[in-house]
């Protein structure tokens, strides 16, 4: 009995086996693996950042439906369902905004107005609105001239390309300048450049690119009264600088007129009560 319990205590403790050392190579090889799907991952973010601002843009111009339907649509005498020609109060019905609200640049020769309007997304799962504002000119109380004014951030990363791509399924393709086509300079001295145009007999839309940002303008308009509404406001400031001094002298009188009559106002409760 004794000598089984010396052979069984003689046997050795049972040890798991060493493991083997992870060679380089395969390390290595992972270590590659793990940064390819990294690369991915993140060209696959940047692609859905890019499209998900095209989306917003395509919302934007109202052009969010089926890409063959939209290539055979060319109408180019609306914006969104805003119709050139149309006046300001049904334009301002559509925009949900008041008449009221509208700007009068000039009253002659003829009357111009502007009203502006921030298109604002509706429902949670809305796409991303685009356009950052609208400005709608009335010559003579007709519609001609619209500009859209995109937000730098919910267009973000998005090139001139895709710019003129989703318009274009709404405008049908659009005209590159034969020569570089710039515009006024901006009111902060940068420069505007048209990258490209949609238009007709009748109306015509430029995309426009500021240095500034840069940002981007889609402005149409209805050819019929865009010179009409650009010699009325040339002819507008002639008028304003040519009586210039006069309402400058007429202000100025009417500035010291008040004064007197609020000294006068002053000296009818004053004397009666002064004492020398």
């Amino acid at each position: 009995m004794a000598t089984s319990v010396e052979l069984l205590e003689s046997q050795p403790a049972w040890a798991p086996p060493a493991a083997k050392p992870l060679e380089e190579a395969v390390w290595q090889a992972w270590l590659s693996k793990g940064r390819a799907q990294d690369q991915r991952n993140r060209a696959a973010r940047i692609r859905i950042v890019k499209w998900a601002g095209i989306a917003g843009l395509l919302a934007a111009a109202g052009l969010w439906f089926h890409p063959a339907a939209a290539a055979s649509v060319t109408d180019l005498s609306k914006y969104r369902n805003f119709q050139f020609g149309t006046d300001l109060p049904t334009v301002a019905k559509q925009a949900d905004t008041n008449p009221s609200q509208a700007k009068v640049i000039h009253t002659r020769p003829a009357l111009i107005q502007e009203l502006a309007w921030r298109p604002q997304t509706r429902g949670v799962s809305s796409q991303p609105e685009a356009a950052k504002e609208v400005v709608f000119s009335f010559y003579g109380g007709e519609l001609f001239r619209i500009v859209v004014a995109y937000d730098r951030y919910e267009t973000e990363g998005l090139t001139a390309g895709d710019f003129v791509d989703a318009i274009s399924a709404s405008y049908g393709p659009g005209a590159k300048p034969a020569a570089p086509a710039e515009v006024a300079t901006g009111s902060y001295g940068d420069r505007e450049e048209i990258l490209a145009q949609w238009q007709d007999s009748q109306y015509r839309f430029d995309l426009i690119r500021s240095s500034y940002g840069p940002t981007f303008r889609l402005v149409g308009v209805m050819k019929r009264l865009e010179a009409p509404a650009q010699a009325a406001t040339l002819e507008a400031k002639r008028l304003d600088d040519q009586e210039a001094p006069q309402r400058d002298a007429a202000r100025l009188a009417s500035g010291q007129e008040a004064a007197n009559a609020k000294l006068e106002k002053a000296r009818l409760v004053n004397k009666p009560k002064f004492r020398p």
